[in-house]
């Protein structure tokens, strides 16, 4: 059945298409902040242990909400690797080393980067594509990974 919400057809795919962009980024966030979470050694090992056990219940969250915002406009998720590692600007690759900092420091990184892709669609989807809830969607989980950037710059 046809997707009829008030926004033109072409301006939904150019959204999803966007959005797809953002799932693959969350989901390899995800992936890293599990490899810090598996592979963490030190004597902090317990402490960071959780913390980015919390770290990547909070990424699932929005992974799932953004697949969700995906299909609410009237697509599909893409839900593979292959298309996340197409799809992602962030690099898989990982420190060589297996501490605190270092895990943190490339998350930060991570999170900041796709802060700026999100505040830079905030505009473009409410004003370009007439998206409002998508625009405002995108604003909380840019708020939400500025405060996951927060507690991970508070550790450094």
């Amino acid at each position: 059945m046809k997707t009829v919400i008030g926004i033109s057809d072409t301006n939904r795919q150019k959204v999803a298409t966007e959005l797809t962009k953002i799932l693959a980024d969350e989901t390899v966030l995800y992936i890293k902040t599990k490899n810090a979470h598996w592979n963490i050694k030190g004597e902090d090992f317990y402490e960071k242990h959780k913390f980015f056990e919390t770290q990547f219940g909070q990424l699932d969250e929005m992974i799932d909400a953004v697949a969700e915002r995906i299909r609410t406009i009237g697509h599909y998720a893409p839900a593979t690797l292959k298309s996340y590692l197409s799809l992602t600007h962030l690099t898989e690759e990982t420190s060589e080393h297996n501490d605190s900092q270092d895990f943190m420091k490339e998350l930060l990184e991570d999170h900041e980067s796709l802060i700026i892709v999100l505040r830079e669609h905030i505009k473009s989807f409410g004003t370009d594509f007439h998206d409002l809830g998508t625009s405002d969607f995108i604003t909380g989980i840019m708020e939400n990974h500025e405060k996951m950037a927060w507690f991970l710059r508070s550790h450094l």
